[in-house]
């Protein structure tokens, strides 16, 4: 499924991301972007503070970026001036993705005379004025959003599940399951401001398994890499700890089980089909978890401070063991990696999806 290439014009996306706040709203929004881009548009990323490693990988992609002046984010003079660089951009639709986005913030720029594509999770707004409303979860569903607007359209559920452009390629693909897993990827976010990943490898560093390998993988945001360096260092384990990466389908395809957080890494789990055990890093995941866990589609051990690294150990040991082929194919029919086309296509046909 393609957005119509003649349509797809300018598209501006207003995103933030931070230590605290994590990558997981811009990273999203740029795998949108990147289906825009192949559908023939342009996109500008509209930030209230730069994260530099995170801007380069956007730049990379070929989105323009804007910052904003200092505002509080999701006030009015956050719209105001969001609005100004999407008239000087001459941007026909706006993307808001953000929990600092509320009701407000939709009217003040559909009142400017912009299209909006708000991307949700759990409902959080008061009111929703977009044109489209987003919520790419397992969980959404349209009671979350009654109240809205007459022409307000919902793109809801896991068809619409945003992957990067890496994983386009992978669609069709299916892993070998072994009878034992050996191979253990984790990745919790792109910033981990509580260092949750030290705790992984701490419990990595203490399985008696001589053939584990293991890939730690953590985002240009993450303040705690010296630590964790340090950390492998001293161990026995066979860790490696990647940066910033931009090879996750690879990482997927060689990984035999992931330990994850409960954000849209799930989405790019899932579709890659690798089984996983997730630590609940923050109030938005919690839904995310529960879900995935109810679907067998993953294991969730719930938040991460209730979970001791016995706990973390004695799971990690049973999954290796535990019969993922099941996990792997409920993965596969759960996300089919056209998510971003379908969005796209709702843009550009301005069609009524079915929900």
């Amino acid at each position: 499924m393609k957005g119509k290439a003649e349509n797809a014009g300018r598209l501006l996306i207003r995103a933030d991301a931070g230590s605290r706040m994590g990558t997981g709203h811009v990273m999203r929004c740029l795998a949108l972007a990147q289906a825009w881009q192949a559908a023939g548009g342009t996109v500008l990323f509209v930030e209230a503070q730069a994260v530099p490693a995170l801007d380069e990988r956007l730049r990379g992609e070929g989105m323009e970026i804007a910052h904003l002046p200092p505002v509080v984010l999701g006030s009015g003079e956050d719209a105001a001036a969001t609005a100004v660089l999407a008239q000087q951009f001459n941007a026909q639709w706006i993307v808001i993705d953000g929990y600092h986005f509320g009701a407000a913030y939709q009217k003040q720029l559909k009142e400017a005379g912009f299209r909006l594509l708000f991307v949700d999770d759990n409902g959080h707004a008061d009111h929703y004025y977009a044109d489209l409303v987003l919520n790419q979860n397992i969980h959404a569903e349209a009671a979350l959003y009654q109240r809205r607007e007459p022409y307000t359209r919902l793109l809801l559920g896991t068809s619409y599940a945003l992957l990067r452009r890496e994983f386009w390629p992978w669609r069709g693909w299916r892993r070998e399951i072994p009878e034992r897993a050996r191979r253990i990827l984790v990745t919790l976010g792109g910033s981990d401001p509580d260092n949750v990943t030290l705790k992984v490898i701490r419990v990595l560093q203490r399985l008696d398994d001589e053939g584990l390998e293991a890939v730690v993988v953590v985002g240009g945001s993450n303040p705690h890499y010296d630590s964790l360096m340090t950390a492998i260092a001293e161990g026995p384990a066979a860790i490696q700890l990647r940066h910033n990466v931009t090879n996750m389908p690879e990482l997927m395809a060689w990984a035999d089980l992931a330990i994850s957080a409960g954000g849209s890494t799930c989405w790019e789990l899932a579709f890659m089909g690798l089984p996983n055990l997730i630590l609940i890093l923050a109030d938005n995941q919690e839904m995310i978890a529960r879900q995935l866990d109810m679907a067998g589609v993953a294991n969730n051990l719930g938040w991460f401070h209730n979970v001791t690294e016995k706990t973390l150990r004695q799971e990690l040991i049973r999954l290796t063991t535990f019969n993922r082929e099941g996990m792997s194919q409920r993965g596969y029919d759960l996300i089919d990696g056209w998510g971003g086309q379908r969005v796209v296509s709702a843009i550009t046909n301005n069609v009524v999806p079915l929900t």
